[in-house]
């Protein structure tokens, strides 16, 4: 296994550190007293105007839509700013992730933020010529926002034949019926077009019933119920919403790849984004391990610096153990989807899915700790940060899920039926 990044991705990993600590953290403490402000007295769902100031500058320096991998890119990575016109594979782009992992708002900065990246692939690898032109070319221009509508109030939505939402098909449309929560993007005022995924045929085999399709957030019956929050967080100016869908029709030409094959897709989309999930994680648990390194060594009690209190060096070395044990894992999976697809990194995708957000759930409480009552306060990104480790155990899978895969393909090399 080749985990060495490319002299391209190298190039652009030193570029995007360069970019985020010249024009992204000087600014980003800011940001967020403002955005606090913003929600005492305005509309909390508006976008500051500096995340277009830096967007215009993140995409003047050729770092715009990095994600893009490196067999889809093609004409759309030249056109729509990537710099050298071409995509890169999950390792070239992991280090990337990690480093805007370590900010709030460096992936929207980048045009590299979820639900979009994600929604964005889904077009770029199954969308038809008609719904990238309308859609996905808009996204990567980072003229609109999309949300992805898959999990359901009313069941357990980790398991995808549980879903209660539909999609039937009626002559030449796509009638659609059913309630949705936790779709990410929804609050953004640029949100302009919905992912929704809903049983199609409930005949058919499990892996052919359900169907993605693309819902303009106007179409008649779309409307959002509410905007949710995670633990008292609501995730300006993207957030996370309860959406309902009442007899809402659509053409069948907005029906990705063709009725029944939500399951096909929603495997090559989760994949990468999974990579992507953890390896931003990666890079929050390092700023959240620096912040606790400053703030034990900056403060004393009982006559020493906390550092050397209550057995926290050996914290910080855990702490140091975890999150390159958990790079390291990441990056495996990342080669593995690259040399052999999404079915030759099942096991090691669920791997990391179980094994990061819990790594920095971790991580990230020791650094709580250490900063004490502030901790807890806005005064520092630590409770923000760990609120985002925890959710993450949860979305794209539970841990439950992802054990259940890893050991169904551990126990299956021993001859175990499914």
């Amino acid at each position: 296994m080749d985990f060495s990044a490319s002299p391209r991705a190298a190039d652009l990993t030193a570029r995007v550190a360069a970019f985020i600590a010249e024009e992204v953290d000087p600014v980003e403490e800011g940001y967020h007293r403002d955005l606090a402000e913003q929600r005492r007295s305005g509309d909390p769902w508006q976008p500051l105007p500096v995340l277009e100031e830096l967007k215009a500058k993140a995409r003047a320096r050729g770092l715009w839509n990095l994600f893009l991998p490196a067999e889809h890119a093609g004409e759309y990575a030249a056109r729509f700013g990537t710099d050298g016109g071409q995509g890169l594979t999950n390792v070239d782009y992991a280090p990337i992730a990690e480093l805007t992992g370590r900010s709030a708002i460096a992936p929207l900065v980048l045009n590299c933020n979820a639900p979009d990246t994600g929604n964005m692939e889904v077009l770029l690898r199954y969308g038809s010529e008609q719904q990238r032109t309308e859609w996905l070319e808009p996204l990567l221009d980072g003229k609109i926002r999309s949300a992805f509508t898959m999990t359901e109030p009313g069941v357990a939505s980790s398991d995808a034949t549980n879903m209660e939402a539909t999609a039937i098909v009626d002559g030449d449309e796509m009638v659609i019926n059913g309630r949705k929560w936790w779709s990410t993007g929804v609050g953004h005022p640029d949100c302009r077009i919905f992912v929704f995924m809903g049983l199609t045929d409930p005949d058919a085999d499990r892996h052919h019933r359900h169907s993605m399709v693309l819902v303009p957030r106007d179409t008649p019956g779309v409307k959002i119920e509410r905007m949710l929050n995670t633990m008292g967080l609501y995730d300006e100016p993207l957030g996370h919403g309860e959406v309902s869908f009442t007899d809402v029709r659509v053409p069948l030409t907005n029906v990705i790849s063709g009725p029944g094959m939500a399951f096909e897709i929603a495997q090559g989309r989760l994949g990468p984004g999974r990579i992507h999930h953890c390896m931003r994680l990666v890079g929050l648990a390092e700023k959240a391990l620096e912040l606790a390194c400053t703030r034990a060594l900056s403060r004393a009690a009982f006559g020493k610096p906390i550092a050397n209190l209550g057995g926290n060096r050996e914290r910080i070395a855990d702490a140091r153990i975890a999150i390159d044990s958990a790079r390291l894992l990441v990056l495996n999976a990342a080669w593995k989807l690259d040399v052999g697809g999404p079915l030759n990194a099942l096991s090691e995708v669920s791997q990391i899915k179980v094994a990061v957000p819990n790594m920095a759930q971790q991580v990230i409480d020791l650094a709580i700790q250490l900063h004490g009552g502030g901790g807890l306060s806005d005064d520092f990104p630590l409770a923000g940060a760990w609120t985002q480790a925890r959710a993450l155990r949860l979305a794209d899978g539970p841990d439950e899920v992802h054990r259940g895969v890893i050991a169904r393909l551990e126990l299956g090399k021993h001859g175990a039926r499914r």
